[in-house]
């Protein structure tokens, strides 16, 4: 598919939809169509309602991964002014925006996959029956649905990836924007049972005090066993547990042999 060629990857945002064959596309999106520009070309061509796919958490090494599909109702887009990628709001707009998403959006879905699923199947293919099954939650049928960066199959619809679609797209941003919020509401929560970590603050991503907190405490099960780090932290706790094994097995036997 033509999509699939490398001049697709490399031409400017507002060329890619171009580059969809015609009997799917409606018009070529123009630069200045702005940030509901695929959506409303879809829209003409008859390919409502449109839904966009983000997920957060991919990268981090402890907590869910959570996805989101949105569909954006194209009579609402007036309550979006701030809508961007989740990465380029602070944290208490985000929660603004995600606020505003819930009250304009015509269906939102999310899908939560757990750190131990994670490490059972990997995350590239969490991540993917994420997006599916977020898109099956959705309220309404999509007949058309965006994703950020790769594509994905399976939807029941047409779809489309689309290369930075979180700061281009809005359905996909507003999706990054739920999956964001969601995902950093789980971490504040799993911080209350352990603070030790501090997930509030980086949210399960590598950071020096993360870091450092593994190498102290070892991985909790809210870690991905699966990742390299954690899985250096693990063995090096096991070490000092037989470590420490050996010395009391040694003091004991000191002990036995004094007294005897």
């Amino acid at each position: 598919m033509a999509w699939e060629s490398a001049a697709w990857a490399s031409a400017p945002w507002h060329r890619w939809f171009a580059l969809i064959p015609t009997d799917v596309r409606g018009p070529a999106i123009r630069s200045d169509a702005g940030l509901f520009g695929y959506e409303r070309a879809l829209q003409r061509r008859g390919l409502g309602p449109v839904a966009g796919v983000d997920e957060a958490g991919r990268g981090a090494c402890a907590g869910p991964l959570v996805v989101a599909a949105v569909v954006v109702d194209p009579r609402r887009t007036r309550l979006l002014g701030r809508l961007a990628d989740s990465k380029l709001l602070t944290e208490r707009i985000r929660e603004e925006v995600y606020s505003d998403v819930l009250a304009s959006a015509a269906a939102v879905a999310t899908t939560v996959v757990s750190a131990a699923r994670i490490d059972r199947i990997g995350v590239h293919v969490a991540n993917i029956m994420g997006m599916r099954r977020a898109v099956a939650r959705l309220d309404i049928r999509p007949g058309y649905v965006l994703t950020d960066g790769f594509a994905v199959d399976g939807f029941g619809a047409e779809s489309l990836a689309v290369i930075k679609g979180d700061r281009v797209v809005g359905c996909i941003a507003a999706a990054s924007v739920v999956a964001k919020v969601t995902r950093d509401r789980i971490m504040r929560g799993l911080h209350e049972r352990h603070a030790e970590y501090d997930f509030a603050q980086h949210k399960g991503y590598v950071t020096a005090a993360h870091a450092a907190a593994l190498a102290r405490y070892g991985p909790c099960e809210e870690h991905r066993l699966s990742y390299v780090n954690v899985a250096q932290a693990a063995l090096a706790g096991k070490a000092r547990s037989l470590r420490l094994e050996d010395r009391v097995a040694m003091t004991s036997l000191r002990g036995a042999t004094e007294r005897a």
